[in-house]
C-alpha cells in the first residue's frame, strides 16, 4: 500500500480498474504455459518472469481487497469451509469432478 499511497496512484485505481488489470496480469501468468506444460528445467527457465507475474496478481489483489473492505484472509478461510461442504474428502480425493457431478455419489 505505501508504494502506491506514496506515488498517489490509488486516484487511478477504482474497483474496475483494479479487477480489470487483476486479470490481465493472471492472463500474463497463463502465457507463460500457453503452448506447453512447463516442468522441470521448463520451469526453472520461466520462474523468474513468473515469480514477477504472480507478485503483479498478488499486488492488485491486496489493492482491490483493502479497497472494498474485504479481508482477504478471512475471505480464503470461509471459502475453504464452503469448500470443504462442497467437496468432502470420502466423494473427491482424487476426483477432478466438479461438486455438482459429486452429489448422490456418495448415496447407495
Amino acid at each position: 500500500m505505501q508504494f502506491r499511497t506514496e506515488r498517489d496512484w490509488q486516484q487511478f485505481h477504482s474497483p474496475r480498474n483494479l479487477a480489470i488489470s487483476l486479470s490481465l496480469e493472471a492472463g500474463e501468468v497463463l502465457e507463460l504455459f500457453q503452448w506447453e506444460d512447463r516442468r522441470g528445467e521448463a520451469l526453472d527457465k520461466i520462474m523468474p518472469q513468473l515469480r514477477d507475474e504472480v507478485a503483479d496478481v498478488a499486488t492488485y489483489l491486496t489493492y482491490l481487497c483493502a479497497d472494498l473492505g474485504i479481508d482477504l484472509e478471512a475471505a480464503v478461510r470461509e471459502k475453504m469451509v464452503q469448500n470443504r461442504r462442497k467437496y468432502p474428502v470420502e466423494l473427491s480425493k482424487g476426483s477432478a469432478k466438479k461438486y455438482t457431478e459429486l452429489q448422490g455419489e456418495g448415496e447407495a
